[in-house]
């Protein structure tokens, strides 16, 4: 099971970094403005400082979760998980796009399921 708990953790991880990526270095780029639905160019442009502290904040996130692996401790774990969590739950509803629940928040849900009922 551990090896399942933490494979999940560390795609989550995984994620996180991509989502770095793309809102601090890709948000401008065609990747980025399609990723994210913006409706142009100029927008990302004005919008990229805002995108770059998003990005800062999902390395934070990835950082903790890979924290907790390199320290085997799943209480940090589940604070990160949480966090997560709660990150795609207030994204999906602030943006209105459902599927940013699904994308980062499920992934954490079935993590902190693993640990919690492991």
């Amino acid at each position: 099971m551990n090896i399942l708990i933490n494979s999940l953790i560390a795609f989550v991880a995984i994620e996180h970094l991509y989502f770095l990526i793309l809102e601090m270095f890709l948000w401008t780029q065609p990747k980025g403005i399609k990723t994210f639905g913006l409706k142009s160019k100029e927008f990302a442009e004005e919008t990229k400082v805002l995108a770059a502290n998003q990005g800062l904040y999902n390395g934070f996130l990835a950082a903790g979760l890979i924290w907790s692996l390199l320290i085997d401790n799943l209480q940090i774990s589940i604070f990160f998980l949480s966090c997560v969590i709660i990150a795609g739950i207030y994204g999906a509803y602030s943006t209105k796009k459902v599927r940013l629940f699904y994308v980062q928040s499920i992934p954490a849900i079935f993590a902190l399921l693993l640990i919690i009922f492991n």
